[in-house]
């Protein structure tokens, strides 16, 4: 109990102050926010086991904090005071997806009683460990882009999905493998099944053999239970192998079976059980070449990769910089002070280089957001690391190269905008006169 989190949600300062009093005499750790707006600017920041929420609050309504908590934080369990004029508003809550709700006046023992059996209920849903596919704030419910690859890869992923084949993700660390493997099993066949992932670089052999296939009674000192495997409660859904190119060469001829007739068997067990799950893999290795130094089996590769997606990364897709930027920036930021990028910090961001792709770049908007000060994030705030000259600058979203001419236009609008439009100090900066700065000026039309 000493561990259990309670955000109370109510605008009544006086019934808050005993509330938590109360709750916290009982050991619970409370704290109180008096508007809906507090309630998911806090959320953000932490996490609650349990929340206990008043449904008439003056900016943000109770209903719209339901309706985030259950998108981002599914597991939260969620306790709805209310009037008894509001009972016909508490039941839609329920439906909604709240725990419970309680009618005020209440008995104190009567709200603990609720709270007891709202955090027994978490630890039924933790144990579960299947993983809806609600990816919320966390990721968005479509692909973030408008460049061509982009456009060109999702077309190819929408039609992937519909099928039943097996799926290989290809892409360096950071460029989104995870969401766009969510994104197939929203958009397929088996949506309303579950989507189930593994991280096969995190743990340890026989650890990932028991998570995947299960274990019985038994099997080894303290399994004092039999488990479900991963495959088992993926049934009929889909069950994504992140870094399956760290899977060890003893596991995956049992993988290659499962994958060949959906049959496996639990660790220490003796029958073969069956599910149908549709598997996506995905790496940032090249697995043919691993194939090639005997590190990967061949058929495996051949039985996983029916249908092989590549992700592009972060600078072949330049023009998607400033719309993900965006995006962090709504998801990170406080609910009362959105921030926003100045233009030298948007020409910073399109001139770096990004090696960790879009997980980089969150991370820098989500840095920038701490460290700046006012509504305004500078160039300075986004602390980018001043990376080499890199060709790939001038790659176009189709792969080709930029023409002279286009790379001097690039080169020049960067310099106009970092210097303010300044054409002295960007003429110096250029080592040209200020005439022929303006020629170039009005050769490009630029603005």
């Amino acid at each position: 109990m000493k561990d259990t989190r309670i955000l109370i949600a109510d605008d009544d300062e006086t019934l808050c102050y005993l509330l938590k009093e109360e709750l916290v005499n009982e050991g619970y750790n409370v704290d109180v926010v008096y508007d809906g707006k507090d309630a998911i600017d806090l959320l953000k920041k932490r996490s609650y086991d349990i929340l206990l929420l008043d449904l008439e609050m003056r900016e943000v309504h109770g209903e719209k904090v339901l309706g985030y908590a259950k998108d981002n934080h599914p597991s939260l369990q969620i306790i709805v005071l209310t009037a008894k004029s509001d009972m016909r508003t508490a039941i839609d809550c329920i439906k909604q997806g709240a725990y419970d709700f309680i009618t005020k006046p209440y008995e104190f023992g009567q709200l603990c009683v609720t709270i007891e059996r709202a955090l027994e209920h978490k630890e039924l849903l933790i144990k579960n460990k299947v993983l809806s596919s609600k990816i919320g704030q966390s990721a968005p419910d479509t692909i973030i882009g408008e460049s061509e690859k982009i456009k060109d890869l999702l077309k190819l992923t929408e039609r992937a999905a519909k099928s039943e084949s097996n799926i290989l993700l290809e892409g360096e660390t950071g460029t989104g493998k995870e969401l766009f493997a969510e994104f197939i099993h929203k958009n397929s066949n088996r949506a309303g099944k579950p989507f189930v992932a593994i991280n096969c670089a995190s743990l340890p052999d026989q650890l990932i053999e028991s998570e995947l296939f299960g274990y019985e009674k038994g099997a080894f000192t303290d399994a004092k239970t039999s488990k479900q495997g991963l495959v088992e409660i993926a049934n009929g859904g889909t069950l994504f192998l992140d870094e399956i190119g760290e899977l060890s060469l003893a596991l995956q001829p049992k993988l290659l079976r499962f994958l060949e007739n959906g049959e496996f068997r639990r660790v220490g067990g003796i029958s073969n059980l069956n599910s149908s799950v549709r598997v996506i893999g995905a790496t940032n290795k090249n697995l043919m070449e691993e194939a090639e130094k005997k590190n990967f089996r061949r058929d495996l590769l051949f039985r996983l990769n029916v249908i092989t997606l590549t992700i592009p990364p972060l600078r072949e897709r330049h023009g998607d910089v400033l719309l993900l930027a965006d995006y962090f920036l709504q998801k990170k930021s406080p609910i009362r002070s959105l921030k926003k990028l100045t233009l030298e910090a948007k020409n910073e961001l399109q001139r770096y280089n990004f090696p960790g792709n879009v997980r980089e770049l969150e991370h820098i908007i989500e840095r920038s957001i701490i460290f700046s000060e006012g509504e305004s994030i500078q160039a300075k705030d986004l602390n980018v690391p001043k990376d080499d000259f890199d060709f790939t600058n001038f790659v176009k979203d189709d792969g080709s190269i930029m023409s002279m001419e286009e790379v001097e236009k690039l080169h020049i609008k960067r310099a106009l905008d970092q210097n303010n439009w300044n054409r002295e100090n960007t003429a110096r900066e250029l080592d040209i006169s200020q005439k022929t700065l303006y020629s170039k000026i009005l050769k490009y039309n630029l603005k």
